[in-house]
């Protein structure tokens, strides 16, 4: 019987691996979002990290997170790190280019608790009164991720957080 089991164990430990070996070596995850509200003013709050608590899905998770800034004030070369608890845990992200203000750009490290470097991007597209913004993050399927995804997906984990912070940039917008 013990030896049925163990048998058992192993080939469902192979097919996890098989399947996540399987996954694609990139994920790209995009919500969007129409903001009666211009361009420029929708801009002002993704451009300046300083902005973000104001509608970031993240920022309430952790009233202790300690919070730096460094760089430009705003714009490319503005740096936010942040190191909290395991909700929001500990990373970087740095403004890497910017078409104002219908573009910006954002490298995004994850230190805690998975390691890893995507790239996020904020586009507008006005449209009359109307503004559409456009939330995408891309980045690499490690292997650790390829297994996570065999049982739910990148869109599924991060794509809430992205209408929820949507939701938010479109409030604090329209005000």
């Amino acid at each position: 019987m013990l030896k049925k089991l163990v048998i058992a164990v192993v080939v469902i430990f192979a097919v996890i691996l098989g399947l996540a070996a399987m996954q694609p070596d990139t994920f790209t995850v995009t919500r969007s979002i129409t903001i009666k509200a211009p361009p420029e003013k929708i801009i002002a709050l993704v451009n300046d990290f300083r902005n973000w608590p104001s509608w970031s899905p993240w920022e309430k998770l952790d009233p202790a997170m300690q919070r730096t800034f460094s760089g430009a004030a705003s714009g490319t070369g503005a740096v936010y790190a942040w190191k909290g608890n395991s909700d929001v845990g500990q990373g970087r992200m740095e403004i890497t280019g910017q078409e104002l203000p219908f573009k910006v750009t954002i490298k995004l490290e994850f230190i805690e608790p998975i390691p890893s470097t995507n790239i996020t991007d904020f586009a507008l597209v006005p449209n009359g009164d109307l503004t559409t913004v456009n939330w995408t993050m891309n980045g690499p399927m490690m292997f650790i991720t390829k297994i996570m995804s065999v049982f739910t997906s990148m869109d599924k984990l991060v794509g809430r957080d992205f209408e929820k912070g949507l939701a938010q940039l479109k409030a604090a917008a329209e005000r």
